[in-house]
């Protein structure tokens, strides 16, 4: 009887799952297969019944006309509304959507958009923004017209608006994002010595400096900054890593809300003698030109012809036989050169396998050192080479004319000179301002107001009591006896030297030095001229201009003579 039981019990049970099984081969032979072959075989039938699935619902084909004008209104009502998340879900990428739109009312502080979209073209649809950019009390009206574009989006063929920075600004790209706040640094006003505004109206090579002093001192000035919306750049699109400080001219200004206040600095320029300076380099693009006192280091007067760059305080050039100055210096403190003693200045000299000249070859037969210095030979200082280190041109550079330590604390950007240590002919070519030496007007001008006043006062615009800075100084001065004899070295040259020409109805005390140095692929030379009268000392440059005396000179001499 159990045993019966039991076989009416299976009986049973077996025609249930059987006909369950059956019932299921009916609907779909995959599931049936599973149930009575294991699951391997129904896992590979499911998802080929689900990839079959997927492949019905992913939507293909141009977007229809219902489809453009739903989703670009479903994204341009969510955006109005202030409904950021469901924007950015009708866009094919929210998380980048999500951040820019929260950032349009947070970080640009834009509110009561109205958006109005336009005529759709192509799944294009341009539309117009109306709104109000406010920050603290003050605010004013938005508008300009963007244009966003639907698109079936990867994955399931959805229509989404294509989402990129320039949907929300046609002045965005990707990384971008909108900012209102202040605008950076306050405006300034920079005034002369005498309290005259200094305009680049009024003194056309000033653009640079202007630009300097409201970068440096606009924090510092007493002015208050403007207020903008703006476009700030990504790291990729030119601003720094975190995007928040960009480089210079990276930003875009799309909305000035309120002009800044302008703060006042201060220059040393004496108004008399930077218009003159104007004067002197207008129509020579290649020409800049330094005045300064030589007994505290005031910037009286700087100009550059050609207002694209600031070669007067920023240039790198060599300065050719204007540098025999500072090497004079050197070889006078040395016992390598006396001012009235004979010293060799024959037509060429060689060292470190190079061959050095003379302008035009000349010589002079037992010739003094002053008659060398006045006549500019080169090869009187290059005979000298083997007599000194590697390092001591840059020393004296250093130690006694505060040059190529690169310190300065001007009140804008300068370059400092460079005088590098270096061997062989290339130090040999340094004495006369060659090799690897560079320098600009402010750095020769300030050379000669070091010899001028006897010891090296560090030049500047802005006076340091402005901003507490400390000026540069040099570890030590020159000694009586060299200071004398090279401020007689200079007298002589005005006088009777390579630039008597130029220095002709200068009076005074007065000490001049010219140069030349010949740059590769110039057909001429650029011409250099250093010079002190009374307490003004001075240093101009015209590049590819021939010989200092004829070209730098007269400009450099004009405004010593009007400096009076």
């Amino acid at each position: 009887m159990v045993s019966r039981r039991g076989a009416g019990e299976r009986r049973r049970t077996k025609p249930a799952v059987i006909g369950g099984v059956a019932a299921v081969l009916v609907a779909g032979a995959g599931f049936g297969a599973y149930a009575v072959y294991g699951g391997e075989a129904e896992a590979e039938d499911t998802a080929r019944t689900k990839s079959a699935a997927a492949q019905e619902k992913v939507k293909t084909g141009p977007l229809t006309a219902t489809e453009v004008t739903g989703t670009a209104e479903r994204f341009l009502t969510a955006w109005q509304q202030g409904d950021v998340t469901a924007a950015a879900d009708a866009t094919d990428d929210a998380e980048a959507a999500k951040a820019l739109l929260t950032g349009y009312t947070k970080d640009a502080r834009i509110k009561d958009v109205t958006l109005t979209a336009g005529t759709p073209a192509e799944g294009k649809v341009p539309f117009s923004v109306k709104a109000t950019v406010a920050y603290e009390k003050t605010s004013k009206p938005l508008t300009y017209d963007s244009a966003l574009t639907v698109v079936r989006r990867d994955g399931d063929g959805e229509p989404r608006v294509d989402w990129h920075a320039a949907v929300v600004h046609p002045e965005l790209k990707d990384g971008d994002k909108l900012v209102t706040g202040k605008a950076g640094d306050p405006p300034v006003k920079a005034l002369d010595r005498d309290g005259g505004e200094l305009t680049t109206d009024t003194y056309p090579s000033l653009g640079t400096v202007l630009d300097s002093l409201r970068e440096k001192y606009g924090d510092k000035a007493g002015g208050s900054p403007g207020i903008e919306l703006r476009a700030v750049r990504g790291e990729k699109n030119g601003g720094d890593e975190d995007g928040k400080k960009e480089k210079a001219g990276a930003d875009k200004t799309l909305l000035e809300l309120s002009k800044g206040t302008p703060g006042t600095v201060k220059t040393t320029l004496d108004p008399a003698l930077q218009a003159a300076a104007e004067k002197q380099v207008d129509g020579k693009k290649q020409a800049s030109v330094v005045l300064l006192r030589a007994s505290t280091g005031e910037i009286l007067a700087a100009a550059n012809g050609g207002h694209g760059f600031n070669t007067a305080f920023q240039g790198s050039l060599a300065p050719g036989s204007t540098m025999k100055v500072i090497t004079a210096s050197m070889l006078l403190e040395k016992d390598l050169a006396s001012v009235n003693e004979q010293h060799p200045c024959p037509k060429y000299f060689t060292y470190g396998g190079w061959k050095f000249q003379n302008d035009d070859e000349f010589e002079i037969k037992d010739g003094t050192f002053k008659a060398s210095f006045a006549r500019s030979c080169n090869t009187a200082f290059i005979s000298q080479a083997p007599e000194l280190k590697d390092d001591d041109l840059t020393k004296q550079a250093k130690e006694v004319f505060g040059l190529s330590m690169d310190n300065w604390s001007v009140g804008v950007s300068t370059f400092d000179g460079r005088v590098p240590v270096q061997s062989q002919a290339q130090m040999a070519a340094s004495l006369i301002g060659q090799g690897g030496v560079r320098m600009n007007p402010l750095n020769m001008a300030s050379v000669s107001a070091t010899v001028k006043s006897g010891s090296f006062h560090q030049p500047y615009l802005v006076a340091p009591s402005v901003d507490g800075r400390k000026l540069a100084t040099a570890s030590r001065t020159m000694s009586g006896a060299t200071l004398g004899a090279l401020r007689e070295l200079m007298s002589y040259t005005a006088a009777a030297g390579t630039a008597a020409e130029a220095m002709a109805g200068v009076g005074g005390d007065v000490g001049a030095k010219t140069g030349s140095a010949e740059v590769d692929g110039q057909e001429k030379p650029n011409g250099w001229f250093t010079a002190y009268r009374g307490d003004v000392a001075a240093a101009g440059v015209v590049q590819q201009g021939g010989h200092g005396g004829e070209t730098a000179g007269p400009i450099v001499a004009a405004l010593l003579k009007q400096a009076g």
